[in-house]
C-alpha cells in the first residue's frame, strides 16, 4: 500500500502504561521476519506474553497495542482459526486479547478493538476526525422539508422523540431537549472509535466513524457509515449482506438484513429491517419490523409492522400497526411540497391498496380500507372502519371492538416482544381498553349523540369531519362505545375490591378512595406510553425551567409514569363513576356495585359473544373455497380440517369460550362477598 493512503498520525493514543511494554530486539526481529514492517518499532507495544508467530505481514503506523494472542475461533464448518494478525495495516489501534484480524484490504486506523474479536476480508475500517458515531444526528421525521427534526442518540424512546417531533409549540421546550442531546453527543464525540469484544467482522466494505459494541454479528455488509450499533451480550445485534447504512443509530437485539438500506434512520431494541427494505429520515422504535417497501419521514412506534414490496410510508405516525400490500400515502398536494402528515393512532390497520392523502387523523385500533381524500379526523372516533364506497369516505364507529383480529393483535404483541436487553427504553402498555380509548369512547359518544340531536334521529347519513356515518352504523356505534366502557368501568371497580370482605357500605366507599391526585384528567399515548397528560406536562415543564436538566432524568420520569399507571388509571376510573353510572363514588351502595357487577358481566360477554361469532365466519364454507382442490366437498371440508382444525377446538375460540366463564364467575364472586350486606337490609 502507499504511504500516502495512510491516514496521519492521531493524537488520541497516548503512550501505553501497565500491562503493555516496548518490544524485544528479538520481537522485533521475529516480526520483520515475519514481513511485518513499523514506522516506527518503538510505537508498538505489546503485554508479557505476546507471541509474535501470531503476527504476519503487517504494517504498523502511529501508536500500536496488540494484546496477546493464543485463543482460537471455530467457524460455521467446523473450520479453525488462530487469534493473531495477519495481512493488515493497523494505523493508531489497539487490538485485545485472543483476537483475530485477517486480510484487512486497506486499512484500520484510529480505533480501539475488545477481546475475541473477529475481523476478516474487509476493506476499510477507520475514524476520520472527531465524530459522535451517528448521535446528534438530525433526522427529519414527518416533515421531509424539515420543522420536526429528532436529534438520534444512543438510548432514544420513542416517548421522547414524541414529545420532541409534536410539541413544536412549545419551542421553549425544543429548545431545551436539544440543548440536552447536545449535551449527551458532546461526551460521546471522540477521533478514536471502538470495537467491542466478541464481535464478528466478515466480508465486510467500508466501516467509517462507527462505534460497535459488545457480540455484534456483522457479515457481508456493503457501508456503515457515522453511526453507533449498540450490541451487547444480552441483545446482540445482527447486521448482513449488502446493508448499507449512513447516519445511523441501531439498537440493542436487532437485525438489519438482506439489503436493507438506510438513511439518517434510528432502529430502536429488537427491531427487523430487511429484504431489500428501504428507509429515509425515519425512526422506528421497539418490535418493528419492515421488508420489501419503503419509508421515508415516519415515526415507527413500537410494533409497526411492513411486509409488501409495495406499500409506502411516507410522513405518518403509526404505532401498533399492520400495513397492508400497496399501502400508500401522500404527504403534498402539489402546492407547497411535501408538507403535511398523518397520525395513524395505536392498533391502527391499513387494508391492501388503501391510501391516505395527509394530512388525517385516524382513531385508535380503526381498519383503513380503499382510497380517502378528505383529511377525515376521526381520533375521537376508536375502534373504527374507515370503507371508501364511490369516493366517498364512510365510518363505522366502535364495530372493531368486535373483530377477533383486534382481540389477536392485543393478546399477540406481549408474546413478541423480542426485547432481551435488561434496559428497555420504550415503556409499553399493551392495554387495548385504558383511559387513552375509554376517554375517547366517552367523547365518541357525545359525537354521535350530538349529530342526531342536529340532523335528526331518522336522518339517512350524517357528516363528520372529513366522513359520512349511516344512520345504522351510528346507532351501532352508540351502542359499541357504551359496552366498551361498561367493560372497562366494570373492570376497574371489580379489581378494586378483589379480595376484600365488606360490612358497610361505608367501607366500599372507603375502599374505592383513590390513592393519588394524579390521572383524573386528560390522557396519552406518547408512542407506546400510556399516560395521564398533566404528568407529560409536568415533565415538559421540567425541561423548560431546566430542573430536568439530562436524558437520564427524562428517561426516570418516563419510568416513574409507565409504573405508576394503575394508580392513575383508578383515578380516572373513579372521577367518572358518577358520570357513567349515575351515583357519587361518595354515596354509592352495596346496591350500586352489584348494579355495575352486573352490567359488566353483559358488557363482557356481549363483546366477547360477537367476537366468538366473527372468529366463526373463519370456518365458514366460503373460506372453504381453495381448501381441498379437484375433490368433492366432503373433500374440501376435510382438506379445511387437516389444516385449520375444527372451530370448536380451535386455541383462540377456547379461550374466548373460557374468558368467558372466567368473567362470570369473577363477577359472581363479588356478588356473593357483597350478598350479605344486600340482604341485611
Amino acid at each position: 500500500m502507499a504511504k500516502d493512503m495512510i491516514p496521519p498520525q492521531a493524537t488520541v493514543f497516548n503512550e501505553p502504561e501497565a500491562p503493555y511494554r516496548h518490544l524485544t530486539a528479538e520481537e522485533t526481529a521475529f516480526l520483520e521476519s515475519n514481513s511485518c514492517i513499523a514506522d516506527d518499532w518503538s510505537a508498538v507495544w505489546v503485554k508479557d506474553g505476546f507471541n509474535p508467530k501470531r503476527v504476519f505481514q503487517c504494517r504498523f503506523s502511529g501508536i500500536v497495542r496488540l494484546g496477546n494472542f493464543e485463543g482460537r475461533f471455530t467457524l460455521p464448518g467446523g473450520i479453525v482459526k488462530k487469534a493473531g494478525v495477519r495481512y493488515a495495516t493497523l494505523h493508531n489501534v489497539s487490538v485485545g486479547d485472543d483476537s483475530c484480524i485477517e486480510n484487512v484490504h486497506n486499512y484500520i486506523a484510529n480505533y480501539e478493538i475488545g477481546s475475541h474479536t473477529y475481523i476478516k476480508n474487509v476493506g476499510l475500517i477507520y475514524v476520520d476526525g472527531e465524530t459522535s458515531f451517528g448521535n446528534g444526528v438530525e433526522v427529519s421525521v414527518l416533515n421531509e422539508t424539515g420543522g420536526r427534526e429528532v436529534p438520534i442518540h444512543e438510548g432514544l424512546s420513542a416517548h421522547e422523540a414524541y414529545m420532541m417531533t409534536l410539541y413544536r409549540h412549545r419551542p421553549g421546550l425544543t429548545a431545551s431537549m436539544n440543548a440536552i442531546v447536545k449535551e449527551w453527543t458532546g461526551k460521546r464525540t471522540s477521533d478514536t472509535g471502538s470495537i467491542g469484544s466478541d464481535v464478528m467482522i466478515l466480508n465486510v466494505g467500508t466501516i467509517r466513524n462507527v462505534r460497535i459494541g459488545d457480540c455484534a454479528d456483522m457479515q457481508g455488509c456493503d457501508v456503515l457509515d457515522n453511526g453507533t450499533v449498540c450490541s451487547n451480550s444480552s441483545a446482540p445485534v445482527y447486521i448482513g449482506n449488502s446493508v448499507t447504512c449512513r447516519d445511523f443509530i441501531i439498537s440493542s437485539g436487532s437485525v438489519v438484513d438482506d439489503g436493507a438500506n438506510l438513511l439518517r434512520c434510528f432502529v430502536g431494541q429488537a427491531c427487523h429491517l430487511g429484504r431489500g427494505y428501504s428507509a429515509t429520515d425515519s425512526l422506528f422504535f421497539s418490535n418493528c419490523h419492515g421488508e420489501n417497501g419503503e419509508a421515508c419521514a415516519i415515526f415507527a412506534g413500537p410494533y409497526t409492522v411492513t411486509h409488501h414490496k409495495s406499500t409506502l410510508l411516507i410522513a405518518g405516525m403509526f404505532s401498533f400497526m399492520n400495513a397492508g400490500s400497496g399501502s400508500n400515502q401522500s404527504n403534498h398536494m402539489y402546492k407547497l411540497g411535501p408538507i403535511h402528515h398523518g397520525i395513524l393512532d395505536r392498533g391502527s390497520k391499513t387494508a391492501s391498496d388503501s391510501y391516505i392523502l395527509f394530512p388525517a387523523h385516524v382513531g385508535p385500533f380503526s381498519l383503513v380500507m380503499g382510497r380517502h381524500v378528505t383529511h377525515a379526523d376521526t381520533s375521537d372516533l376508536p375502534f373504527s372502519y374507515l370503507i371508501e364506497n364511490k369516493g366517498r369516505t364512510y365510518l363505522m364507529p366502535g364495530v372493531n371492538l368486535r373483530s377477533v383480529g383486534t382481540i389477536r393483535d392485543a393478546r399477540k404483541w406481549p408474546k413478541r416482544d423480542g426485547r432481551k436487553d435488561p434496559v428497555r427504553y420504550d415503556h409499553i402498555n399493551f392495554n387495548l381498553l385504558s383511559p387513552f380509548t375509554i376517554q375517547k369512547m366517552f367523547k365518541g359518544r357525545r359525537i354521535l349523540a350530538g349529530l342526531q340531536d342536529v340532523c335528526g334521529p331518522v336522518a339517512e347519513e350524517y357528516s363528520y369531519q372529513g366522513v359520512s356515518i349511516r344512520r345504522s352504523s351510528l346507532v351501532k356505534g352508540l351502542g359499541f362505545y357504551e359496552t366498551g366502557i361498561s367493560k372497562f368501568m366494570g373492570n376497574s371497580i371489580i379489581k378494586r375490591l378483589e379480595g376484600m370482605t365488606f360490612g358497610s357500605d361505608v367501607q366500599i366507599r372507603q375502599r374505592l378512595v383513590p390513592d393519588t391526585a394524579i390521572g383524573g384528567g386528560q390522557w396519552v399515548d406518547i408512542a407506546g406510553l400510556i399516560a395521564p397528560k398533566s404528568e407529560v406536562d409536568r415533565l415538559m415543564d421540567g425541561i423548560e425551567s431546566g430542573s430536568v436538566s439530562s436524558l437520564d432524568a427524562i428517561a426516570e420520569a418516563f419510568a416513574e409514569m409507565a409504573s405508576n399507571y394503575y394508580s392513575y388509571e383508578w383515578r380516572w376510573v373513579y372521577d367518572r363513576i358518577e358520570e357513567f353510572y349515575g351515583v357519587s363514588p361518595e354515596r354509592i351502595t352495596a346496591e350500586d356495585v352489584c348494579r355495575i357487577v352486573r352490567s359488566w358481566q353483559d358488557a363482557v360477554i356481549s363483546l366477547d359473544r360477537m367476537v366468538y361469532e366473527d372468529a366463526r365466519k373463519e370456518f365458514s364454507l366460503s373460506f372453504m373455497t381453495a381448501s381441498g382442490a379437484d375433490g368433492t366437498r366432503e373433500e374440501r371440508l376435510q382438506d379445511f380440517g387437516q389444516v385449520r382444525g375444527d372451530f370448536d377446538t380451535n386455541p383462540f375460540v377456547t379461550d374466548v369460550l373460557e374468558h368467558i366463564e372466567k368473567k362470570r364467575a369473577l363477577g359472581d364472586e363479588l356478588l356473593s362477598r357483597l350478598a350479605p350486606l344486600v340482604h341485611n337490609r
